[in-house]
C-alpha cells in the first residue's frame, strides 16, 4: 500500500484525480485568487475563493450542479432566488457558516466585511475545467 504523504502546506494547484490530504483552512487562507480549482475529480470539484471587500461572486445559477460553500474567514450577505432579477437576502454569514445551493437556484454572495472573504466551494459534478485559476472576478467573467 502506498504511504500517505500529507503536505500540511501544499502548493496551490489542481491535485484532482488522485487522493489528496491537506489542511483546508490553511489552503483557503493562502489562496490569493478569486477562484482556484484545488481538486477536480470525475464527480466532485473543490475550489478556493478570495472575494475582495465590497465585491461579490456575481449572480449565477448552475443548472445541473449542486454547490456547498463554507466561509473560512470574513462576512458576507447571501442572496437566493428563482430568477436572476429577483434575488432576496437569505442572511448574513461569517466564519464556519456553510451555504448549500441546490442546482437551478440563482444566488450571489457579497463580501460585506472589512477583509477579503475566504471561502471554499464544492461542486457536484465539477463546474470548472481542471486547473482553473481566475486571478480576478473580471478574469472569471472573461473565461465563462
Amino acid at each position: 500500500m502506498r504511504k500517505c504523504n500529507r503536505e500540511k502546506h501544499p502548493e496551490i494547484r489542481d491535485y484532482g484525480k488522485e487522493p489528496f490530504i491537506f489542511n483546508i483552512r490553511h489552503a483557503t487562507a493562502k489562496n490569493p485568487n478569486f477562484r482556484t480549482a484545488l481538486w477536480t475529480g470525475k464527480h466532485l470539484q473543490l475550489t478556493l475563493m478570495s472575494i475582495p471587500v465590497g465585491c461579490d461572486i456575481g449572480v449565477e445559477m448552475h443548472a445541473e450542479v449542486d454547490q456547498f460553500v463554507r466561509v473560512e474567514s470574513g462576512r458576507a450577505r447571501v442572496y437566493f432566488g428563482n430568477c436572476k432579477n429577483s434575488l432576496r437576502e437569505a442572511r448574513v454569514v461569517c466564519e464556519a457558516d456553510a451555504i448549500l445551493i441546490p442546482a437551478g437556484t440563482w444566488h450571489n454572495i457579497v463580501n460585506i466585511g472589512n477583509c477579503p472573504l475566504k471561502v471554499y466551494s464544492l461542486y457536484a459534478p465539477p463546474q470548472h475545467s481542471f486547473g482553473t485559476v481566475h486571478k480576478t472576478k473580471a478574469d472569471a467573467e472573461h473565461h465563462h
